[in-house]
């Protein structure tokens, strides 16, 4: 008996340690890359072009980074940076709230139609901007929001997928918590803010993290839309510095705009991680 627990105690340190050697093998292999991009920029061009690259960091760090964020290539990094943060968190803002706002409708309001109106609601999954690109652009156009934040979030605010995320869990709501707050004469927005909203926070954190990175990733509408270098996304600028034809490409400033794009969904997702883990993990939810 003895000997039998000892066996499974060792395949089980077996397995634990090669559990960890694959999961750092796989750390090793997606984070390489990313180490390559910092070291490159914080080296000079020369260093880059001629072979061997080094592989630890320079010291050009200070000054590749000022001339990227204040003089870039075409539009210094600051601005398509402030331009991408506010096209993301208007993006994930806006989907947030009109999804909650039309799923709290669907959910604690009966009018004729309303199971018609959510799968319409749904539908417009098959229909992403992509697809209505080019109305879409005709309307912004004709509203005179070519060039402009208000263009560059707008169209994209609407989402299928949060408005179905809020009406499932609106469902798991007890109906006891509307009666008890139509009993104490609370209006049906007072139950909006103070109970439904507050219960929700664990499934906006999670919808605000993914939100804001697809609003940050976007490339095609921005692309379309702005034609004023100061209004460029931060992924518009990058893929602007790479070289075409005979054109010369300062490789450590396009690697520290690479470095600069990452760092706010990195701050996004490790500053909302907790509130996320703890809606997985939170038995009262």
């Amino acid at each position: 008996m003895a000997g039998e627990v000892h066996g499974m105690v060792e395949k089980r340190g077996v397995g634990l340690w090669l559990s960890h050697v694959f999961m750092l093998l796989g750390v090793f292999v997606i984070f390489f890359p990313i180490w390559l991009a910092f070291v490159a920029s914080t080296v000079t061009q020369p260093e880059i072009t001629n072979p061997p690259m080094p592989v630890w960091p320079g010291d050009q760090f200070w000054v590749n980074y000022k001339n990227a964020l204040f003089s870039g290539i075409n539009v210094p990094v600051a601005t398509m940076l402030m331009n991408s943060m506010v096209m993301a968190v208007g993006i994930a803002v806006g989907k947030i709230v009109i999804s909650l706002l039309s799923a709290f409708a669907i959910v604690y309001f009966r009018f004729p139609g309303r199971t018609t109106f959510f799968w319409l609601i749904f539908l417009t999954l098959m229909l992403p901007v992509e697809v209505r690109i080019v109305p879409t652009f005709e309307v912004v156009a004709g509203f005179g929001m070519l060039n402009s934040y208000a263009g560059l979030i707008f169209p994209l605010i609407a989402s299928a997928t949060a408005t179905f995320l809020f009406r499932q869990f609106f469902l798991t709501i007890p109906d006891e918590l509307a009666e008890a707050a139509r009993v104490d004469g609370a209006s049906p927005m007072r139950f909006f803010w103070d109970i439904v909203v507050p219960m929700s926070r664990t499934n906006v954190a999670a919808l605000f993290v993914i939100l804001f990175i697809y609003g940050w990733n976007q490339y095609l509408w921005p692309l379309l839309i702005t034609t004023d270098p100061e209004m460029n996304t931060i992924v518009m600028g990058i893929k602007q510095m790479f070289p075409s034809g005979d054109d010369f490409a300062h490789w450590p400033t396009i690697m520290a705009t690479s470095i600069l794009a990452m760092i706010p969904p990195v701050i996004v997702v490790i500053s909302m991680q907790r509130l996320f883990i703890r809606g997985l993990v939170d038995s009262e939810k």
